[in-house]
């Protein structure tokens, strides 16, 4: 048996949220002292409009090790667990942290084996590694080649997004407030990246969202190779049309195996922001 826990950024397809093999373990959010439980009652339009009407920049917090932990007891041999990029947020190390605290009151001889990838991504990037833990799962891989092969894939992976606004990464402190505003006015949209590291950096910008979503989609298919062997994932933040208009623009540029849009949850409205796209593949 195997269980597939993934922290509430990433975001879980209907047949995943029915598998009772995957498991989300819950980041909570912070509008002005307002808390928010990112799990099946986050409201996004009433998140989207607190944060709208703050001054102030949301906060997240991920969950304790003692709730990774809660995760873990199961009759499951194979754990895995998938986080957030461990460069934004602490759930990585909670995690980790959770593991070890297990394996101290539990010991290791009961056979049961627990590993916690870095998703060096966000959002549908956790989906993706969690959905291709599952294939190599039921393809009956052993537990070390399945962590291998996955650590592979997350090399592999890229994360592209594209802003509709950079209030939240300016009240963040990762933006300048005269980029901000330079970028408002002249109606600039950067497209952003991951990188290997799993921080964000900046690889184009363009002035207006279809010409930058149109720059992040050469981006995609420049930097994908066998784009007919891979699942791309796309969430959106409150945009379900602009979602639907890039997963043309990617099909009528390349062949890729699948692709699948969710909308974003908590965590990936926070860093989205309303009106945001986020693609990986």
């Amino acid at each position: 048996m195997y269980k597939i826990v993934i922290d509430s950024c990433g975001e879980l397809t209907k047949e995943m949220k029915e598998d009772g093999r995957f498991q989300t373990v819950s980041l909570e959010l912070d509008v002005d002292g307002y808390r928010i439980r990112d799990d099946e009652t986050f409201d996004q339009l009433d998140f989207l409009r607190r944060v709208k009407e703050s001054p102030n920049c949301p906060k997240s917090s991920c969950p304790s090790p003692q709730e990774y932990m809660q995760a873990y007891e199961c009759e499951a041999d194979h754990i895995y667990v998938v986080t957030l990029s461990a460069k934004l947020s602490g759930s990585y190390d909670s995690a980790m942290l959770g593991k070890k605290l297990y394996e101290e009151e539990h010991g290791t001889e009961n056979g049961k084996k627990i590993y916690v990838f870095n998703s060096r991504s966000a959002s549908i990037g956790e989906t993706l590694i969690g959905l291709k833990v599952q294939e190599y799962e039921e393809a009956g891989l052993p537990f070390e080649e399945i962590v291998e092969k996955t650590e592979n894939y997350i090399d592999s992976q890229n994360t592209f997004f594209v802003l509709e606004t950079l209030e939240t990464l300016r009240k963040n402190g990762r933006l300048s407030n005269l980029k901000a505003i330079l970028a408002s006015t002249l109606n600039i949209k950067p497209v952003m990246g991951a990188t290997e590291e799993g921080t964000i950096c900046q690889l184009d910008q363009s002035r207006g969202m279809n010409k930058a979503l149109d720059k992040m989609v050469q981006h995609i298919v420049e930097k994908t190779k066998e784009c007919e062997k891979r699942i791309l994932a796309i969430s959106h933040c409150n945009c379900p049309e602009r979602a639907k208009m890039v997963k043309e623009k990617l099909q009528n540029a390349a062949s890729f195996k699948k692709i699948i849009i969710l909308d974003t949850a908590g965590i990936s409205s926070l860093y989205a922001s309303d009106g945001g796209i986020i693609v990986v593949v």
